[in-house]
């Protein structure tokens, strides 16, 4: 019975002005909407551009903007908790 490992570690990402791309080390590919984060939909280019693999290689971290993303939340597809929770 063939199995398949998966890998969720972070391989590379690609920000652009809608999306983020993450490459996973197995190969997969998972694209979300900026939308869903607003700190880094309000972010300049610059403090966009300056992320780093965190998280033993799990997340992605902003450090000037103290976000941090994991490829956990990227696979439920969730939304930044902080866009909806303002009314709790």
């Amino acid at each position: 019975m063939p199995t398949s490992t998966s890998d969720e570690r972070i391989k590379n990402v690609k920000i652009d002005r809608d999306l983020i791309t993450v490459g996973l080390m197995d190969g997969r590919i998972i694209s979300v909407p900026l939308v869903w984060y607003p700190s880094l939909m309000n972010a300049t280019p610059e403090q966009l551009m300056n992320w780093e693999i965190a998280g033993g290689g799990y997340g992605i971290h902003w450090p000037d903007l103290d976000e941090d993303l994991s490829t956990e939340g990227f696979l439920r597809g969730a939304p930044s908790p902080k866009k909806f929770n303002k009314t709790a």
